[in-house]
């Protein structure tokens, strides 16, 4: 049920106390409840959001309806007037949805059994990902507008690890749900599941076996017949607006981080490993896939010898794709939807970065930041560092906000990258110093940590500075996109509201609910429960804000 106006400014209030009792002194960043006077929360998480319920005696949270998050003003960067909630133009309104990780999760190029050294191997609701990714367009498509500007969505913007191992039937899925059309998420046999939850040992969750497992340990129900859902094939009704894809580490290498080449024959192979995570070898193979992919091979060859493997169907659709052929993908007539022909992309054959227009006025700039060499963390190259200048300084009657899969953070890669042999490589902090000489940037939108943040950059004058807008993914609790409002207050000043959406559906799962629908809600409620599970929705402050900064056009 809808809250009401009157209700949803009531509830904001008394969450607004804990955010203001935290807050700077100085009044840079406060909760006005207020301010959301005039504004349209049904939808987003202003509205209220999913919380965890009271735990069994075993641990297991239902999820259930939560109060809604206030909104924050912050002011780091400009000086927030009081006329402006009646003065404001929307300029743009867009959706960003990040780090969805849609996963072959019956693939033989998977490493599932590390999971109780480096926890992202694996996550008990996986199977579920393309279910719980329809109900997040199914969101986005109900939107009526920005809840600040009412603005029309203009567009969405993925901003990378669209796939999880980047393999073909991956990309298809994925490019299946934002386009529209049929899903089948099953590779190898065409009726039998072979992933670890099926087959595999008590280290994971397997919710058809009457057995226990560290999972139901900790209360995940027995659901007969859960796999067998996740397979069937399902619909997604496709964006009803224009999308853009970006690059991202797992569109790019396998699990996101070994080189490519090094082991692709994993993805065609017949069997998956499978061992304890106490086992030396389990290890020394979760260290290799952090400092030293390379040396996954010798590894593996000694598992292939030792055990214990997995059968599993040999499927060509599995193969990795070559960042050429992601871009090559995008122009497929069949997954154009409602375009824009290539999705971003300009040339069938590269390069991997582009320039849109979100909205007259706003330009969009998407960067690919991911380094093959065998890396999680990004980069970038001297060329591309210089088109996306000149594309700024050629545009400098508009505002910009650049997109990038990593964060200024976690570009660190600074070592030579395959994809652009010869040329050298930039990490974060120089991205932004760079960044910060163009007066008519605005905002940084990333992904890549699965966690929400909102970091001012100040540059020499405030004209020179922008704001970098980090969201958490859908695939790790608490699965949320964002909106980014643009707006003029017509006082020299510029907002950016960054409200937070969740996928559509019931909160609380029914575990004998195996439609699209019900599957979608044990994806969210199970990945609330992962033992694995981190805070990651950030604070207040990196959550349902009002940025503000100088217009730099005025």
């Amino acid at each position: 049920m809808s809250l009401s106006r009157r209700t949803f400014l009531r509830g904001s209030a008394a969450a607004a106390g804990a955010v203001v009792a935290s807050s700077v002194a100085s009044g840079l960043v406060r909760a006005e409840p207020g301010a959301t006077a005039s504004a349209n929360p049904v939808g987003t998480t202003l509205e209220k959001v999913g919380v965890a319920g009271r735990p069994t005696t075993k641990g297991y949270r239902r999820l259930v309806e939560g109060r809604g998050w206030p909104l924050v003003v912050r002011q780091e960067l400009a000086q927030a007037k009081a006329a402006r909630d009646s003065a404001r133009t929307g300029l743009a309104s867009f959706v960003q949805i990040t780090d969805i990780h849609i996963s072959d999760v019956q693939s033989p190029a998977r490493f599932e059994y590390v999971h109780p050294l480096l926890g992202s191997a694996y996550r008990p609701q996986e199977a579920l990902g393309t279910q719980g990714a329809v109900a997040l367009v199914k969101r986005i498509n109900s939107l009526s507008g920005g809840p600040f500007t009412g603005r029309g969505i203009d567009c969405v913007v993925s901003t990378g690890d669209n796939t999880d191992n980047h393999e073909i039937v991956e990309l298809e899925w994925y490019q299946r749900l934002l386009s529209g059309g049929t899903i089948t998420p099953n590779t190898g046999h065409p009726t039998r599941f072979e992933g670890v939850q099926s087959l595999g040992s008590a280290e994971y969750y397997r919710p058809e076996l009457d057995k226990t497992d560290m999972y139901k340990d900790k209360d995940f129900p027995t659901i007969p017949g859960l796999l067998h859902a996740a397979m069937r094939s399902h619909t997604s009704p496709g964006l009803d607006m224009r999308w853009y894809s970006v690059f991202g580490n797992h569109d790019d290498q396998m699990v996101g981080t070994v080189p490519n080449g090094v082991i692709d024959g994993l993805y065609l192979g017949n069997v998956k490993f499978d061992l304890p995570g106490t086992d030396p070898t389990a290890a020394a193979i979760a260290r290799a896939l952090t400092s030293d992919p390379a040396a996954v091979v010798q590894l593996l060859a000694k598992l292939r010898s030792t055990g214990p493997v997995l059968p599993a169907t040999a499927d060509a659709r599995r193969r990795p794709f070559t960042p050429r052929e992601f871009i090559r993908r995008h122009f497929d007539p069949s997954i154009t939807g409602p375009g824009p022909v290539g999705h971003g992309f300009s040339d069938p054959d590269g390069p991997s970065w582009y320039r849109f227009q979100i909205a007259p006025g706003v330009l969009g700039i998407a960067m690919n930041t991911t380094n093959s060499l065998g890396i999680a963390d990004g980069s970038i190259s001297q060329k591309q560092l210089s088109w996306v200048e000149k594309q700024i300084s050629a545009h400098s009657d508009q505002l910009v906000i650049v997109f990038s899969h990593h964060t200024s953070s976690t570009m660190t890669a600074v070592m030579p990258n395959p994809e652009t042999p010869g040329e050298a490589q930039f990490d974060g902090e120089h991205l932004v110093e760079r960044l910060k000489t163009h007066a008519n940037v605005i905002a940084w939108v990333n992904g890549h940590t699965h966690n929400n943040e909102l970091t001012p950059h100040r540059g020499s004058s405030p004209r020179h500075s922008f704001w970098e807008i980090n969201t958490a993914s859908h695939i790790d609790f608490p699965q949320l996109a964002r909106i980014i409002e643009v707006a003029d207050n017509r006082d020299g000043t510029i907002s950016i509201f960054t409200p937070l959406i969740e996928a559509e559906g019931p909160y609380t799962a029914d575990p004998s609910d195996l439609s699209q629908k019900g599957l979608a809600a044990l994806y969210r409620e199970m990945s609330l429960n992962d033992i694995h599970a981190e805070d990651r929705a950030g604070s207040g402050a990196d959550r349902n804000c009002e940025l503000l900064l100088a217009n730099p056009l005025r």
